[in-house]
């Protein structure tokens, strides 16, 4: 696919620079004209904002690896994967020019989609508005049990048909654990058949630490470009509440696929926008994006299969340094459900 232009791109957005609610940011200018490829088809995403699971889309698309870096929204570093609707895109194959507009052109677009940002005047504690924030309001309901998404994730080759039917299988064999009735056997045999096969044991994120003590804290004053490897599960779980967080962190059961693995490090997270409130939220202890590591949406309930790649926050004592001859980046990566 090719980006359209600014213009072209303007023309579709409403006075507040939306269209259907979802937002088109300044960061996205950089991509106008270009060549990219589609990764997914965002038929549908997740509820990060009401918690309510998945939502439902329409007409958009997640480009091959094109993230927000954040400059036009007070250096965010969450690194989402952006959502381009598809009237902002064309067909590669439809004869025209892929050259990018010229410089200056489409000032007019910047300007309506830049004074878009912000959703208060307060420049000391600004409300940002970015498609993370306006995302529950940009989509709508998806019942998870609508089993029309998990046919729409294979059609739009989204996964693959064997892959949908093992995380479906895989979420009803977690449903009926989850009924309380011969846990321990159920989580056993569950484990045993994924060491026979390979694969990811019984998602488990829950730690020993009682609720109002402290959590551990380590520090490896990581820096972009370290290797580390990513602790295994018991030794991660051992630094969480009953909850499954560590100093306000949640390990996610997501990341349990990573364990074990190991990647260079792409980020020091010092400050996301919340999602629910719009304002910048500064991190009080260090937390660490690695490269390559995102949610795969494998495990979590009501929402599987979501294509919305969301970036993992990993504190560091769920890290160890590795040397960079020692390292194997995605080791842990391989290994699915």
């Amino acid at each position: 696919m090719i980006v359209r232009s600014r213009e072209e791109i303007l023309a579709t957005l409403d006075a507040r620079g939306r269209l259907d609610e979802l937002p088109f940011q300044p960061e996205m200018f950089a991509f106008c004209g270009r060549r990219l490829q589609v990764s997914k088809v965002a038929h549908k995403t997740c509820d990060t904002i009401h918690k309510t699971g998945g939502r439902r889309m329409w007409d958009t698309v997640h480009l091959e690896d094109v993230r927000c870096d954040g400059s036009a929204h007070g250096g965010c570093q969450a690194d989402c994967l952006l959502f381009w609707k598809t009237a902002w895109l064309r067909s590669a194959d439809d004869g025209a020019s892929a050259r990018s507009p010229a410089a200056g052109s489409g000032r007019g677009a910047e300007d309506v989609v830049q004074r878009n940002v912000r959703a208060s005047a307060d420049v000391r504690d600004p409300v940002w508005v970015c498609q993370a924030t306006m995302l529950f309001v940009a989509s709508e309901p998806l019942a998870w049990w609508d089993l029309r998404q998990y046919v729409e994730d294979v059609t739009t080759g989204n996964h693959s048909a064997w892959h949908m039917v093992k995380l479906l299988v895989a979420s009803g064999y977690r449903n009926l654990v989850h009924l309380g009735v011969g846990y321990r056997f159920l989580v056993a045999v569950y484990n045993r058949f994924q060491r026979l096969r390979g694969g990811l044991p019984f998602p488990v994120s829950d730690g020993p630490i009682d609720m109002g003590q402290p959590t551990p804290q380590g520090t490896l004053g990581l820096k972009p470009g370290d290797w580390v490897e990513v602790k295994s599960a018991d030794e991660i779980r051992s630094t969480l509440n009953h909850q499954g967080f560590n100093r306000g962190m949640r390990f996610d059961v997501e990341m349990l696929a990573f364990c074990g693995g190991r990647f260079r490090v792409q980020q020091r997270v010092e400050r996301i926008i919340n999602e629910q409130t719009g304002r910048m939220l500064p991190m009080k202890n260090p937390c660490i994006q690695l490269e390559g590591v995102y949610c795969r949406a494998e495990c979590s309930e009501k929402r599987l299969g979501c294509p919305r790649a969301i970036k993992s926050y990993w504190r560091e004592i769920w890290l160890r340094r590795v040397d960079e001859g020692q390292s194997r980046t995605g080791s842990g990566a391989d290994r699915h459900l």
